[in-house]
């Protein structure tokens, strides 16, 4: 084990020496983008895991370190990296923990502390654990998120976006079953090889590498057979992690559905432009202003690299950009609305249901008042402009089961297909 390190508040340091022999586990929540971010991390030099366990014991561990009443996602994140701990397949004195720090009024600002908690709790205090956060919350002389690599991480995010956007409009259709995860496999094991070399990162090269894979998904064989697009919104971890949302994915994909997820892009320029509109309605430093529009202003143009790519390829359906989005909530929630996912839930699913996606699963923790606010609270005034929405609320905390759960998104399906069937 390596010497432990506290900073004057008591905190356990990651250290250079920890870099060196320490391996980093880091929790799932999208597969493919995730698998991408890892490589790069790796590329910084760190060794890295990414956790790819989902069954029930991960519930069980969680609510064993965690209370209940908490945040479902910190439950099940928790629960996933002390059962990785207690595995034995790793040396618990050889091992770090990597989970994300927000910073804002979210419950999940306080992960890192219930983790930390948890593990005392468990006697693993001796495990570091390390923040990613782009606030400045905490740091470790071990481990830094710098420039080049947020610099790499932002097109790692893009190429994820657009694997999956194109990946659900071909799986439930595919003529020949795999060929879609086949693809999108080859594509991962292509993209991480250029970030080797230190290739495909920067906007000049994306865009025709970007045009390159929606022509190469544009090949896969589909039926042509009509099947009811499904949109999938919520919490941003319930809403992408299948840990999280019991495979929602794959359950859509058994009723016959297609899943249409909105990518992590938007959210992260959602969070970005908190920062401008924090400035515009309580004021605040002109210069941190600035940076963060130029910040934006980079990751609007990679986004823009992607709507072209999809767009090149009539056959699938295109994005929007993220201003377009943010136009499209004016007169349901101020842009002040910034807690958990904030507006952006509610613009999701205004721009599903502008897309021709009435039907949608809005995935929340049981206990998450800015997404019941944002999401389930939004459900009437969207039924009231647009009459065909269909939009079923489903709550995830350890207490759901999952048959009670998919009945209910069953009961909205069968209101689709009643609504489809009417002339």
């Amino acid at each position: 084990m390596a010497k432990l390190v506290y900073d004057d508040n008591g905190r356990l340091l990651f250290t250079k020496e920890m870099k060196e022999t320490y391996t980093l586990l880091m929790p799932q929540m999208l597969p493919v983008t995730f698998a991408l971010m890892q490589k790069l991390i790796q590329l910084e030099g760190y060794k890295v895991e990414l956790l790819d366990t989902n069954h029930r014991g991960i519930i069980d561990t969680g609510l064993k370190y965690v209370h209940n009443d908490t945040c479902y996602p910190a439950l099940l994140v928790i629960g996933q990296l002390i059962e990785a701990v207690n595995s034995g397949k790793y040396d618990p004195d050889k091992i770090a923990l990597m989970i994300t720090q927000t910073g804002g009024g979210c419950r999940a600002s306080n992960y890192i502390h219930l983790l930390r908690k948890a593990l005392a709790k468990a006697g693993l205090g001796h495990v570091p654990v390390v923040s990613i956060n782009m606030s400045g919350l905490e740091k470790n002389p071990g481990f830094s998120l710098g420039l080049r690599l947020i610099r790499r991480m932002v097109p790692a995010m893009i190429y994820g976006d657009l694997l999956v956007h194109l990946a659900n409009q071909c799986r439930p259709y595919e003529v020949e079953a795999g060929m879609t995860d086949a693809l999108v496999t080859r594509w991962t094991d292509r993209l991480i090889a250029l970030f080797v070399k230190g290739q495909g990162l920067g906007r000049k090269k994306m865009a025709p590498l970007m045009k390159e894979i929606a022509a190469d998904f544009a090949q896969i064989s589909l039926t042509g057979e009509k099947k009811t697009p499904v949109g999938i919104v919520g919490e941003i971890y319930v809403k992408f992690a299948p840990l999280g949302n019991n495979n929602l994915e794959d359950f859509l994909l058994s009723e016959n559905c297609e899943p249409v997820v909105p990518g992590l892009t938007d959210f992260l320029l959602f969070k970005i432009d908190n920062r401008i509109e924090d400035v515009a309605l309580y004021g605040g430093s002109f210069f941190k202003k600035k940076l963060a529009g130029i910040f934006k202003g980079y990751i609007e143009g990679l986004q823009q690299c992607m709507i072209d790519a999809v767009a090149s390829q009539p056959k699938f359906r295109g994005l929007v950009p993220f201003s377009e989005l943010k136009a499209g909530v004016g007169g349901y929630l101020g842009y002040g609305n910034k807690m958990g996912e904030g507006w952006l839930l509610t613009a999701e699913m205004i721009e599903l249901i502008h897309a021709g996606i009435p039907n949608i699963v809005c995935t929340q923790p049981f206990g998450c008042l800015p997404n019941h606010v944002a999401g389930k609270g939004m459900i009437r005034r969207l039924k009231d402009n647009f009459p065909q929405s269909n939009i079923v609320s489903i709550d995830y905390d350890p207490g759901a089961t999952k048959i009670n759960q998919e009945n209910r998104i069953k009961l909205m399906l069968a209101s689709a297909r009643r609504a489809a069937q009417t002339p």
